[in-house]
């Protein structure tokens, strides 16, 4: 079930907000999250989220990052694979305001 890279997986529901995990590997979408900030906590690797007109976080094992509504961001990695966790509104879609062929649509617990 974990075998999709980019693919988030329900581990958990709280406050009407969901607890994803995926597995990441390569570059994500340019999106935004017009109405919800977007938490990230990496658990194995290095990730990088580009920040448009601004300077690449890179987030490592251990480490967490909330990227603020209306912030156009990538996440991303440099080839390697990435365990992250998210935190995000049970209504938000991954891909933000972007429908593209990386979205999941239809998210499900594990």
């Amino acid at each position: 079930m974990m075998d999709k890279y980019w693919t988030p997986h329900i581990i958990a529901a709280l406050n009407d907000q969901y607890v994803k995990i995926c597995k990441i590997n390569g570059d994500f979408v340019w999106h935004n999250h017009e109405n919800e900030d977007e938490l990230f906590i990496v658990f194995k690797g290095k990730l990088f989220i580009d920040i448009k007109d601004a300077e690449t976080l890179e987030v490592n094992e251990g480490e967490m990052v909330i990227i603020p509504r209306g912030v156009e961001h990538r996440p991303r990695t440099n080839g390697e694979l990435v365990y992250n966790m998210l935190f995000e509104p049970k209504s938000a879609l991954h891909t933000g305001n972007k429908q593209t062929e990386m979205t999941v649509n239809e998210l499900h617990f594990i």
